[in-house]
């Protein structure tokens, strides 16, 4: 039996020796042209279904390999995918890797704008993609800021984080102020941000970017019709960091700069991944900012930051998703500095382009709120615009066999906005005597009520003691104001300006889901997308008094009239008018749902042809209150000597319904023709439509029953395209045609006599575009590249009228301007992106002009925005293989470009009324602009795990 055990047991060590001998590893690395090692590239092995990433050096092994024949797979972001066959042995296989750069990465999957993940070169769409590396050479500055690096796309950052705008090829016309992405979607893995826009409720409120942010992907128009919700104008798709092979992760500290470098910027960025047992990964990241501001106010412009998750299951037949993100952020946004010459506008009134932001200070006050003047709501203009938002979803894909796929992406999310900011900042004079009755608009109405006409008293609200005392009463008459004392008021004159309270809340969910079945020659897509959003939004406004100077002082005033009660005019803190210049209290459900097929046909050997078809119906079903000032006997506090709360607005006890659905068919079809590997042309057609926004039904029908549906706009456009990637240059050319029909425009209007704020008549317009858009990239030498992209265009107003109400709510003196024919306002005829980048395997020094065409500041072609250049750099050192330091300069030389225009210094004056007869009547008026961020700078330190 001894006997028998030992053979058996010298038998097996030699099967086991043998066995054990037969596996080999393959080890390699893998780096760039510069030697400089690639981490985070993907291996994948087959037959075996092994994979692994590398390490920071670029390292990589793959363990008991059995002898016989193999395919290795490498890729990674911004380079060009490569395939290695090999055999192994007995001996480890040791491989040494290159990879090319994929410039534009026209070899990169990509997975927006498009129903079946494909090449870039391979598709029939113009999409530009931005790395994680792309997104680190910007100052953190918001969404749109980063999205000006997108060729022809028109971005103004200028307001800050916030109410931005963002379009392409013309497609702009609703996409103006307070609606600034009406045409696009802005997403994130790829469904939308937010489902529904209305009046300064835009998507970018709820997004942020930072380092869990692995790449951005952008479509420009054409296919954006068949597979955005409501969103012909373009998609841009914000694709979150996905799954780690090892633990890993990175962690930067940023310290910024900002204006005269007396604003600070200190941030800290997170994320970090790991797999888990099971083919589980998690990832986990967000960041934290405390922001002073680009321009001159003495508070935090923004703080807060997001967390975000995911979770990945694995398995041989796709993966599952679970995700999640929550955002509380507080951030404000500037508004307009005044001008006077509107050939060569300069600042006016002591203010400057660059520090001025006309902001008011921190105060805190209890507004009644208008719904029940019992409850208030706490207003500071320094908290801005506080979002929030909590998202939750989940993806999957999965192989069904036979050549079928399954697919969806659900998510909900929870979202409130909750406004405390300021509406305007227009001169107001002392001579007007709207500056008086602005404390309360039912003064002509009430029996009981004081005119605020005598001695005027501005205090100043945070020391009491006086700073000016006004004698108004001949005003009536003709006669100007009168100092009697010694004090007098900077420029003579208070800020038009308003405590602006809004809340928004919004639920939703959204989905899309799709099946795909592949043939020889079919690759077919037909899929379901919908969204569900229970959205309420209340909004009151107050005017505020403050002085009119760069840095604004909170103003109480009073009545101080001989042998009367001091009347108070504001509260002790300069708030007047409680509640009294606009209210709207609305609620709405959106329910959109969408019914699509696509089929990418595989016509010839070179050849696909694209078609898609989207069938959509989008129901808006909601109410409004009807208001009226609520006349109560001695204001909210019943004392008939505090003025600023009389005028309180609320609602009547009407209501005003509406329930329309919206239904129509979009088409996109699109041929590629690939010359070869590296190299192809496209061309493509597309019809969509643009249903409108809730700001249809809670801006306009003031007080009237809203008996009529919003206009869906019309979208056509033709493309026309180029694609080349070579180991020295990419290029991609795409020449365009769009037209734009039934644009529902309005304007808001301001009412001397009554005080009271309204939209004008809507009227329904056109407009084209032709153009070119190109984006290329030279390598030089291995160290030393050239970009440069933009669009020329052509941009008209085929058919455009607006409603002049002539500054009046009554009608009789109403007419219609024709301005068919003109420019289209606020788009460039030439835009571009031209730069440099020098890098070796452990420094990096880029600089880059961007290049802001001439535009007209309206319709009219009244005014127009000059031309402007900016120039931004930046320098990397890899101090280590983990760490490295970085510094980016924005705006080097300090511009002072104009990126928007608001028309007349005026209280409730719109860009449309500064006509060119208006212009000559009015040389010397000021005017305002909004000018472009200054100079900024950073310094970032990251390290890597």
């Amino acid at each position: 039996m001894k006997h028998f055990s030992t053979k058996l047991l010298f038998i097996f060590t030699i099967l086991t020796s043998h066995f054990l001998w037969s596996q080999s590893s393959l080890k390699g690395s893998v780096h760039d042209a510069n030697e400089t090692p690639i981490q985070g590239a993907l291996i994948s092995l087959s037959p075996s279904n092994q994979s692994t990433i590398t390490s920071a050096d670029g390292d990589f092994i793959v363990q008991n390999l059995s002898s016989g024949s193999y395919t290795l797979k490498i890729t990674h972001l911004g380079y060009k995918p490569q395939s290695i066959n090999f055999e192994v042995s007995n001996e480890d296989t040791i491989l040494s890797i290159t990879l090319e750069e994929d410039l534009l990465n026209l070899q990169t999957v990509v997975v927006t704008g498009t129903f079946d993940p494909r090449k870039t070169i391979e598709s029939s769409t113009s999409v530009s993609a931005l790395t994680s590396k792309d997104i680190q050479q910007n100052f953190p500055r918001g969404t749109a800021g980063l999205l000006q690096n997108i060729p022809g796309t028109f971005t103004d950052a200028s307001a800050g984080e916030v109410f931005t705008r963002v379009y392409t090829r013309g497609i702009s016309a609703s996409a103006e102020d307070d609606m600034g992405w009406y045409y696009t979607s802005l997403q994130e893995d790829g469904l939308p941000v937010s489902l529904v826009q209305h009046s300064y409720n835009g998507p970018d409120l709820f997004h942020r970017t930072d380092l869990t942010t692995r790449k951005l992907e952008a479509i420009r128009g054409g296919s954006s019709s068949i597979t955005a919700m409501n969103a012909p104008g373009g998609i841009y798709n914000f694709i979150s960091q996905g799954p780690r092979q090892s633990l890993g992760g990175e962690v930067q500290l940023t310290q910024g700069f900002q204006g005269n470098n007396n604003n600070l910027l200190h941030r800290i960025d997170a994320n970090f991944g790991a797999p888990l047992q099971n083919n589980w990964f998690f990832n986990l990241g967000g960041h934290y900012r405390k922001d002073d501001g680009a321009r001159n106010n003495d508070f935090t412009f923004s703080k807060g930051g997001q967390l975000k998750f995911n979770l990945i299951k694995t398995n041989k037949n796709g993966y599952f998703k679970f995700y999640g993100k929550y955002l509380n952020d507080y951030t404000n946004r500037y508004t307009g500095v005044a001008a006077t010459d509107w050939n060569n506008p300069k600042a006016a009134f002591g203010q400057d382009f660059n520090s001025t932001s006309l902001l008011m200070p921190s105060f805190d006050v209890n507004i009644p709120d208008g719904r029940n003047p019992n409850n208030t709501n706490t207003f500071n203009p320094t908290n801005g615009v506080n979002a929030k938002d909590l998202a939750l979803g989940f993806d999957f894909s999965q192989d069904l066999g036979n050549a079928w796929t399954l697919s969806n992406n659900i998510k909900f999310s929870s979202k409130n906005a909750n406004w405390q900011t300021s509406i305007s900042n227009a001169f107001v004079s002392l001579n007007d005597p709207t500056a008086y009755l602005l404390s309360d608009l039912t003064v002509f109405s009430r029996m009981d009520a004081t005119l605020p006409f005598g001695q005027i008293v501005f205090k100043d609200a945070q020391s009491g003691s006086e700073v000016a005392r006004v004698d108004n009463s001949g005003l009536f008459s003709g006669s100007p104001f009168q100092y009697l004392t010694g004090g007098s008021l900077p420029n003579d004159a208070i800020m038009g300006t308003s405590a602006w309270y809004k809340d928004i809340d919004a639920n939703e969910w959204m989905q899309q889901l799709t099946i795909n079945k592949k043939t020889e020659h079919h690759n077919l897509t037909l899929g379901f997308a919908g969204g569900l959003s229970n959205t309420s939004y209340f909004g009151q406004g107050s005017f505020v008094y403050a002085t009119y100077e760069p840095n604004p002082r909170m103003l109480q005033v009073t009545l101080e009239n001989p042998g009367q009660p001091v009347l108070g005019l504001s509260d002790e803190n300069g708030a007047s008018n409680y509640g009294g210049l606009f209210y709207v209290n609305a609620e709405a459900d959106v329910t959109q749902l969408a019914a699509f097929a696509n089929d990418k046909w595989h016509i010839a050997e070179n050849i696909y042809l694209d078609l898609g078809l989207r069938y959509e119906s989008i129901q808006h079903k909601g109410h409004k209150d009807r208001f009226a000032p609520l006349g109560l006997s001695g204001g909210v506090d019943g004392d008939p000597n505090t003025a600023y709360d009389s005028g309180l607005v609320g609602p009547t006890g009407e209501i005003d319904n509406f329930n329309y659905t919206y239904n129509y068919l979009s088409y996109s079809f699109g041929i590629n023709f690939k010359l070869n590997e590296n190299s192809a042309v496209f061309a493509r057609l597309s019809k969509g439509n643009k249903a409108p926004e809730l700001n249809y039904y809670f801006d306009n029908f003031q007080n009237v029953p809203i008996n009529a549906e919003g206009e869906v706009q019309k979208i056509n456009q033709l493309e026309l395209g180029f694609k080349l990637s070579s180991n020295t240059v990419s290029f991609t050319g795409t020449a365009f045609w769009s037209r734009l029909k039934d644009i529902g425009t309005s304007n808001f209007e301001f009412d001397d006599t009554s005080g009271s704020i309204f939209y004008t008549p809507i009227q329904f317009n056109s407009s084209r575009t032709i153009g070119f858009e190109w984006e290329s990239v030279l390598k030089a030498t291995n160290q030393l590249s050239f970009e440069f992209n933009g669009v020329i265009q052509d941009p008209k107003a085929t058919n455009w009228k607006i409603y002049d109400a002539a500054g009046t709510v009554e009608t009789n003196d109403d007419t219609v301007l024709d301005f068919s024919g003109n420019r289209l306002a606020f788009n460039p005829k030439l835009m571009f992106n031209l730069g440099t980048l020098y890098q070796t395997n452990k420094l990096s020094v880029f600089f880059k002009w961007q290049f802001m065409g001439k535009r007209e500041g309206n319709v009219s072609n009244g005014f127009q925005l000059d031309a402007y250049s900016t120039f931004n750099t930046g320098i990397g050192y890899k101090i280590s293989k983990s760490i490295s330091a970085n510094v980016v300069v924005s705006n080097l030389f300090n511009s002072e470009g104009l990126a928007n225009f608001f028309g007349a210094n005026s209280f409730g004056a719109s860009g449309s009324g500064a006509t060119p007869e208006f212009i000559q009547a009015n040389p010397d008026a000021s005017f305002v602009v909004v000018p472009i961020l200054p100079r900024s700078s950073l310094i970032k330190l990251n390290y890597i795990f």
